[in-house]
């Protein structure tokens, strides 16, 4: 076993690692970039250097002989399946946790490795894959298939230039479009065209081969529930998969390792018809470890990490196919930094509170503190539970859900718990596009709940209550009565809402939007009784903005203003831009002092390589415009301000 190995990665994956890393008595060595210079993953290393990018190659090197590391573990994503690097770190007499680059060249092109294993016998989606196919053939390989047909950049993944195409008359476009998004993601607009296989299912089989010619695999993890082709939750076994099925995958993906003398850890990802379970199709081959490799773990009770480190290390697997055992069920859901009600737009901003659930795995790289913007993948977190079967590890999942606490960045964590409960994920009935037909449903609705917006007017008055004297409590006392107190609370992404409190914090009447006085009291901590119910919340305040958490849901709660008795919230803020996402302006489309339309776009702003539009609310003149392209704003910073004419 190694006596130091660096860690090429952050965030969670370098975290994970850390923990065999300790077990195993090896020594832990992270980089980091300026910009997580006070993470965890820092913290937790025996010894962090710092590095540029964690894609500069020569930089990680450079950092793994000057820590005396004999090993470098990629992780996930940046450099784990770059072949460059696999060699680099050969070269500079290191030993890369992971396959040889020969293997990474060979599964990394998509129409290389489909052939490779075609060869080997594996069976594959029926298409076209000749590398340089012009658009007209393109074309003609897209009819003679058979219509849909789904196209796809060969070099690269994650979604990315792919298009399905039902209809003849779409092509020419879809065949463009795909090859413009190609080439700007990888720099290369090569395409294969693939028969579609109708409600798709996404299984994958876990391999691992070593040094000695020894290879196996580990089960299959079900992925099918996945949005814009990223996962969402994945789990093991999968609830489609007999015993006999899960035989021939999982032979079929050992004979794909071995075709291009594979070692170490690896996945082979299928598609698999819902309605002909038996049909299977190679899709690819990921030469790394997944970011869903915790539900493996689970139901065999390796340590995935270990065997890595010791097949990098020379040793021979410690099992073999006869050894491998798969007990109860295992699932996982990941936890991104997207806001579901703005759709699923990347958010950002500084962990003020964090509350991970007890009797289940997280795979966090989080502490509160950190600060999440948008240079890196929005995913934050994992949360893997196990069970004695399917239906049992599902409520252990919603529990560990409704118990996840994280505010100051706005997450999925809510709408993961509305599509665990979703009826076909209830049943097992699932396909890669279960999640895009039910979005509508499962994205809980804009409206913050009455008590929520209760709780925060509550917690203004208890801010200001100063003792027992009538004269020092801001509610409009006067002899025999108290006043209405009104304040304005703006929900994040929301209209401003009015709720007028009567009464001191501990024992109240709170109106909330116009309706009708409901008695509330706010105790303890935080400790909200309304309309005869009492609960609980997280809270935290960041300045203006006050978080609250409970069951799951967070909401942020900005700018308590206490309003001016009479005061309307209506036309509060119409005309205010406000940037839906944590990130960088590319571009500004108008002056202050320009006349625009209703709709126009106004400001561009890009995140996480997204880029969002932002338009003017209604028509007029930009009154203020404090942005200017290449400027970072935060969640709901100010872009522009319009003023009707």
């Amino acid at each position: 076993m190694f006596d130091s190995v660096l860690v090429a990665n952050r965030g969670e994956i370098a975290v994970r690692v850390f923990r065999t890393l300790r077990r195993l008595g090896v020594r832990a060595v992270a980089v980091h970039t300026d910009a997580d210079a006070l993470s965890r993953h820092v913290r937790e290393a025996d010894e962090a250097l710092r590095v540029p990018s964690y894609l500069d190659i020569e930089a990680v090197l450079a950092a793994a002989r000057d820590s005396g590391a004999s090993a470098v573990h990629p992780g996930y994503g940046f450099l784990a399946e770059n072949a460059e690097f696999a060699r680099a770190c050969g070269a500079a007499g290191l030993v890369f946790v992971g396959p040889p680059a020969e293997a990474i060249e060979a599964m990394g092109d998509k129409i290389r490795a489909k052939r490779t294993v075609a060869a080997a016998g594996v069976p594959v989606v029926p298409g076209r894959d000749e590398p340089g196919l012009t658009d007209a053939e393109l074309q003609a390989a897209a009819l003679e298939i058979g219509l849909p047909v789904l196209l796809k950049p060969s070099a690269g993944g994650g979604g990315k230039g792919m298009r399905l195409v039902r209809d003849a008359a779409d092509l020419p476009e879809a065949i463009a479009s795909a090859r413009r998004e190609a080439r700007g993601s990888f720099g290369d607009d090569t395409l294969l065209a693939e028969r579609f296989v109708e409600n798709p299912r996404h299984i994958e089989i876990q391999i691992f081969a070593d040094a000695h010619g020894n290879a196996l695999h580990l089960g299959e993890r079900e992925c099918s529930l996945q949005r814009r082709h990223q996962k969402i939750i994945e789990e093991a076994p999968s609830p489609l998969l007999d015993a006999a099925a899960r035989d021939r995958m999982g032979t079929a993906a050992v004979a794909a390792a071995r075709a291009v003398g594979y070692a170490g850890a690896g996945t082979v990802e299928y598609i698999v018809s819902a309605d002909r379970p038996d049909e299977f199709f190679f899709m690819e081959m990921n030469t790394r470890l997944q970011v869903e490799h915790p539900v493996t773990e689970l139901v065999t009770g390796l340590d995935l990490v270990e065997l890595q480190l010791r097949a990098a290390a020379g040793e021979p697997l410690p099992l073999t196919q006869d050894d491998v055992r798969l007990a109860g069920h295992s699932i996982e859901a990941r936890v991104y930094a997207e806001d579901p009600a703005r759709g699923f737009l990347p958010t950002g901003g500084r962990v003020l509170a964090l509350a991970e659930p007890a009797g289940a795995r997280v795979d966090s790289g989080l502490d509160v503190g950190t600060e999440i913007g948008g240079s890196y993948d929005p995913m934050l977190a994992k949360v893997i539970v196990h069970g004695a079967d399917r239906a049992e590890a599902l409520h252990r999942l919603d529990r560990a859900l409704a118990s996840y606490t994280l505010l100051g960045v706005p997450t999925n964590v809510a709408f993961l718990r509305s599509l665990l409960r979703h009826p076909p994920v209830v049943a097992g009935d699932l396909d890669t596009g279960l999640v895009e037909r039910a979005v509508d449903d499962l994205v809980s609705g804009a409206a913050v709940p009455p008590e929520v917006l209760a709780a925060a007017a509550l917690e203004r008055m208890r801010a200001l209550e100063t003792g027992d004297d009538p004269w020092d409590i801001p509610d409009g006392w006067r002899p025999g009565a108290h006043a209405w107190a009104p304040w304005i609370i703006t929900p994040s992404g929301g209209e401003p809402v009015e709720v007028r409190v009567q009464g001191r914090a501990g024992a109240a009447l709170v109106a909330v939007g116009g309706g009708p006085p409901v008695p509330a009291a706010l105790n303890g901590p935080f400790t909200l009784t309304y309309a005869g119910r009492t609960t609980s919340f997280t809270a935290a305040r960041d300045g203006h903005v006050l978080w609250l958490g409970r069951d799951g849901h967070a909401w942020a709660l900005g700018e308590h203003v206490r309003a001016e008795a009479g005061a309307a919230s209506a036309g509060t803020g119409d005309g205010v831009l406000r940037s839906p996402m944590p990130g960088t302006v590319l571009a500004v489309k108008a002056a202050e002092g320009d006349r625009v339309s209703a709709g126009q776009p106004l400001v561009v702003v890009e995140a996480m390589k997204m880029e969002h539009a932002v338009t003017a609310p209604l028509s007029g003149v930009v009154a203020k415009l404090p942005v200017r392209a290449g400027a970072q704003v935060a969640l709901d910073a100010v872009l522009a301000v319009i003023e009707e004419e």
